[in-house]
């Protein structure tokens, strides 16, 4: 088991959490945490970076969910970038792959004239 890391940067489109190790059940309320200690207004994108997810079970993708609602309720959007092959045939199977944004990378979903995936 990894121990979660969220790591938070600003990019000019919103702000980027980096998130490393596994997104379950342990760890899916400090995802949480830190996405309701944000704010963002109209128009900023929030991008979750899971380059680095090991592992996310159902209630991590749970949280990505409640990241999303978050950052909608706020005006904003939310996408995701770099996401593992696992995690993104879950996404796929529930068919939240037509929820989420998708990006091949972090630098893609902030960079302007980005295309989803």
């Amino acid at each position: 088991m990894s121990p979660l890391t969220i790591t938070a940067r600003a990019a000019a489109t919103g702000p980027v959490l980096e998130i490393t190790g596994d997104l379950d059940h342990t760890t899916a309320p400090e995802l949480r945490r830190t996405v309701n200690r944000l704010t963002l207004t109209g128009g900023h994108l929030l991008v979750l970076d899971l380059a680095g997810l090991e592992f996310c079970d159902s209630s991590g993708i749970t949280a990505l969910l409640a990241a999303r609602n978050l950052a909608v309720e706020q005006g904003g959007a939310m996408a995701l970038a770099a996401v593992p092959a696992d995690t993104a045939r879950i996404l796929r199977i529930a068919g939240l792959d037509r929820v989420f944004t998708l990006h091949p990378d972090a630098s893609t979903a902030t960079g302007s004239g980005s295309t989803a995936r």
